[in-house]
């Protein structure tokens, strides 16, 4: 079967703007997947490459399959249209469309979702469709049988992830992939699925399984032998959802990079609490060129964090940071404003301990009510903007107990400017707006991306 998967692009993609290009991983093991038994496969990156969105023949391809988070998925939807008027099957998946399915099938526009994990689960239905067999038994679909939704068992996920070939990074434009990590060209690699933790405003342990699976730490350092050969990459993100959920698995990474004499740098995603309680850990990871790790601070406040059920502390807040900078590794924080009991002196609170802490990196987002999240079930009545584009983090959506939808946006402006706009981060950030040869013209549409929603919501 001659197959077409696209990654729409967002409407509004801030990140993008300032170099944070990388590769959508999940299409390309999709795509290498499907190629390793037997379909034509081919991978189109409307982010980077959207000239290719206005030359694409879609009448060359049976079946279109289209990812979609929340902020893709107007684009996705007029790309399903498309697709759908030339008679083509239409498959859909990702965060949106898993928890989501019924919304997405009552548009007419898309024939099957693929709820959660979807290589094994896309070979079934395309390997079905190939053969014109059913597909009712199909596990981990969503159909339409005339009136009615279907939705088939979950599909179990896949445990063996060694057995999954190395994303097919030869159909993604790899050129256009541009982030860089302190001077070096970077890229992205998975190496564990699932979250045992559940975040209140996150659907990853929903999506993926709150069973944490890995795959062996040889089958990661070859890929990272792979991408540095092939593709000239020496910087690594870690895409994990929590990379150091085992700090015996990290001291092994660390080691077979030192004994394989790569001269790499990484960054990944951690836990306040796990930093804290394994500093032999970090010392191994600082030896084994970690150069910054992604910590989710979230709030001043001990209720909010608790609220979210972080199960962390804001004295381990400080600790972390601490053990962190003392083996030269860098701090990104992550906050979040805008949460349902919030107050403006609660929201200032938080920015006065981003300015304290003082992360090399602080990133502020809108508590946002994702699909599939505990959040979103719970604020339902609370939502006011119902355009699925602005589910961004930088765009207010909901009124909470105490804020209004235009006061939360203001407090989002004021966290990014009382942080950055200081004397001290000025010299940083005119460096890295001469670094990545941005123009003025660029740095006020990025800031724009954050105003944007303010004609929407009246202010």
């Amino acid at each position: 079967m001659r197959v077409l998967l696209i990654s729409p692009p967002a409407s509004t993609n801030l990140y993008r703007q300032f170099g944070g290009e990388l590769p959508p991983l999940g299409l390309a093991y999709l795509g290498a997947v499907l190629r390793k038994n037997g379909h034509s496969v081919e991978i189109k990156d409307l982010e980077v490459e959207p000239e290719a969105g206005k030359k694409m023949d879609l009448a060359r391809y049976d079946l279109v399959g289209i990812t979609s988070l929340t902020p893709q998925y107007p684009k996705a939807l007029e790309i399903a249209k498309s697709a759908k008027a030339l008679g083509l099957s239409v498959v859909m998946g990702g965060y949106h469309a898993t928890f989501q399915d019924k919304e997405v099938l009552l548009t007419g526009l898309v024939d099957y979702v693929i709820r959660g994990e979807g290589e094994y689960t896309l070979v079934d239905l395309v390997d079905r469709l190939a053969s014109k067999k059913p597909v009712d038994d199909v596990s981990g679909i969503s159909f339409m049988d005339r009136e009615t939704l279907v939705r088939t068992p979950p599909a179990p996920v896949i445990s063996e992830l060694d057995g999954l070939p190395l994303p097919a990074r030869d159909l993604l434009p790899m050129e256009r992939y541009t982030t860089m990590f302190e001077g070096r060209k970077a890229t992205s690699l998975i190496t564990s699925r699932g979250c045992p933790f559940n975040c209140s405003f996150c659907a990853s342990s929903k999506f993926a399984g709150r069973k944490w699976r890995t795959r062996s730490i040889g089958s990661v350092i070859d890929e990272i032998e792979h991408l540095r050969n092939e593709y000239h990459y020496n910087a690594f993100t870690l895409m994990d959802d929590n990379f150091t959920l085992s700090p015996k698995r990290v001291i092994d990474f660390a080691d077979q990079l030192i004994k394989r004499g790569l001269d790499v740098i990484w960054w990944c995603f951690s836990r306040v609490d796990t930093i804290v309680k394994n500093e032999h850990m970090v010392k191994k990871m600082a030896e084994a060129g970690a150069r910054s790790v992604f910590l989710g601070i979230e709030s001043s406040d001990q209720e909010i964090l608790d609220g979210y059920h972080k199960r962390i502390t804001i004295d381990q807040i400080y600790r972390a940071r601490d053990i962190l900078r003392s083996y030269k590794i860098k701090t990104w924080g992550s906050f979040i404003i805008g949460g349902i009991d919030e107050t403006k002196r609660m929201i200032n609170r938080t920015i006065r301990l981003a300015r304290r802490l003082n992360p090399d990196t602080a990133q502020f987002s809108i508590l946002t009510p994702y699909p599939g999240t505990e959040l979103f079930k719970a604020v339902k009545d609370r939502i006011v903007v119902r355009n699925w584009d602005l589910y961004d983090g930088i765009h207010a959506v909901m009124k909470t107990r105490h804020l209004s939808p235009q006061e939360i946006q203001k407090s989002i402006i004021k966290a990014y400017t009382s942080f950055y706009l200081r004397l001290t981060r000025l010299p940083q950030v005119f460096s890295y707006i001469m670094k990545k040869n941005l123009k003025l013209r660029d740095v006020i549409k990025g800031v724009g991306s954050v105003r944007k929603v303010s004609n929407y919501l009246g202010f």
